[in-house]
């Protein structure tokens, strides 16, 4: 058992909204590991950075990331993060893989940089930057095909993502 397709990307760029939209299109079911992650720990993901920092939390999300790739055959969306592990990037190989990307204008847009986001509390521009500098090429390395969300709806980027793929709807 394998998704049909996984969702790699920044924090904020869509991926739980396209996501439901991509298996609503495609007639099966979403997955969305930080879900996963909140619901098995019975707390946020912030209060997990909190109270037992990011090293605990990047293991969490492992096991979630390998459980959700073995086990889910709908639409799957990983956390932003999930893709800095090498066990994690190396499940992926194979895969239908969208990286859906944006600028950070685009990020302070959407989210407004900083609520419920951990690893953007002080100056959450130069963090972004930062964030996706380090992230960006892991990103493209597992990714199949890359979707840009800048200006785009929603709708507009989960058609973008079934061309790229060429999936057919349901």
């Amino acid at each position: 058992m394998s998704p049909v397709l996984v969702l790699v990307g920044p924090m904020g760029v869509g991926k739980s909204t396209v996501g439901h939209l991509l298996a609503e299109r495609l007639g099966v079911g979403y997955r969305d590991t930080d879900d996963d992650i909140v619901a098995a720990e019975g707390r946020t993901i912030a209060d997990i950075f909190v109270d037992e920092g990011e090293p605990a939390f990047r293991a969490i999300e492992k096991r979630a990331v390998h459980s959700a790739v073995t086990g889910h055959d709908g639409v799957l969306a990983l956390g932003g993060g999930a893709v800095l592990d090498a066990d994690t990037r190396a499940l992926l190989a194979g895969q239908r893989v969208v990286y859906l990307s944006m600028d950070v204008e685009e990020a302070v847009r959407r989210t407004g940089l900083g609520v419920a986001r951990p690893l953007l509390a002080v100056n959450p521009r130069k963090q972004w930057r930062e964030l996706m500098e380090a992230r960006r090429h892991l990103y493209e390395e597992v990714a199949t095909a890359v979707v840009p969300t800048d200006g785009r709806t929603p709708e507009e980027v989960a058609e973008a993502a079934l061309d790229a793929l060429e999936l057919k709807e349901a």
